[in-house]
């Protein structure tokens, strides 16, 4: 029993570290995005596999004490757990079905709207982030800057997109658009940053449901040693 614990525990490590690294992992992309799921089920796998570390001690001791009550304390920590985790890999199936949509209704209207206005700083720098990263320009393609309200403003100095979209970044260098200047990705922004996320969210998913799964294996055990304790000991 101490055994499976442990590997519960190492499960649960597991588990914070995808969370972490979902979000550490180019987490600036978070603010394009008009839902907050994604970032809630990353949030989740943290918490439960904080738990599941955590309440290893529990399990511990009371494997080594044989006491009732401490088990049965386990036994109801593995089931939030268990539920906590299967939320997550629910939370993000869904979010995965819905991806694709809410990504063509929602990044161009916020690249277009949003792209270096005032108290929208941190858009900027996702927007610029994302074209760099992904080697795209524009939510579709680099013409979708054309009716950019930061490319119609006077800021822009006749520039035909951000500079971010340039494969060789230079001062002005927007104000060419030629394939040998800019990056011109069929598909534009919309496909690469749908991949990047959809290869997260079913990651997450899959290891919220796997670990769940193993958390309902933790909870057999403890409810067979339950069994096997006939009285707590004085």
């Amino acid at each position: 029993m101490l055994r499976c614990i442990l590997l519960f525990q190492m499960g649960g490590g597991v588990v914070m570290g995808v969370g972490i690294w979902t979000l550490v992992d180019k987490g600036e992309y978070l603010s394009l995005l008009a839902s907050s799921t994604f970032a809630v089920s990353a949030y989740i796998l943290i918490l439960a596999g904080g738990l599941v570390m955590v309440t290893g001690f529990l399990g511990c001791c009371a494997v080594i004490r044989e006491q009732k009550s401490c088990l049965s304390t386990y036994f109801s920590c593995l089931l939030l757990i268990f539920l906590i985790e299967l939320v997550a890999g629910v939370l993000a199936y869904v979010y995965y079905q819905a991806l694709s949509e809410e990504l063509k209704q929602h990044l161009s209207k916020t690249m277009t709207e949003n792209y270096a206005q005032p108290g929208k700083e941190s858009i900027t720098h996702s927007v610029d982030r994302l074209q760099q990263d992904f080697k795209c320009c524009g939510s579709n393609n680099s013409f979708d800057w054309a009716h950019s309200v930061y490319i119609m403003s006077p800021e822009a100095e006749k520039r035909l997109v951000p500079d971010s979209c340039c494969k060789t970044i230079t001062p002005q260098c927007g104000k060419r658009d030629h394939p040998s200047n800019i990056y011109k990705v069929e598909g534009g922004c919309i496909t690469k940053l749908e991949q990047f996320l959809a290869d997260h969210l079913l990651i997450i998913g899959a290891v919220g449901i796997g670990v769940a799964c193993l958390q309902i294996c933790g909870m057999v055990f403890t409810c067979c040693l339950h069994r096997r304790i006939k009285l707590d000991p004085y």
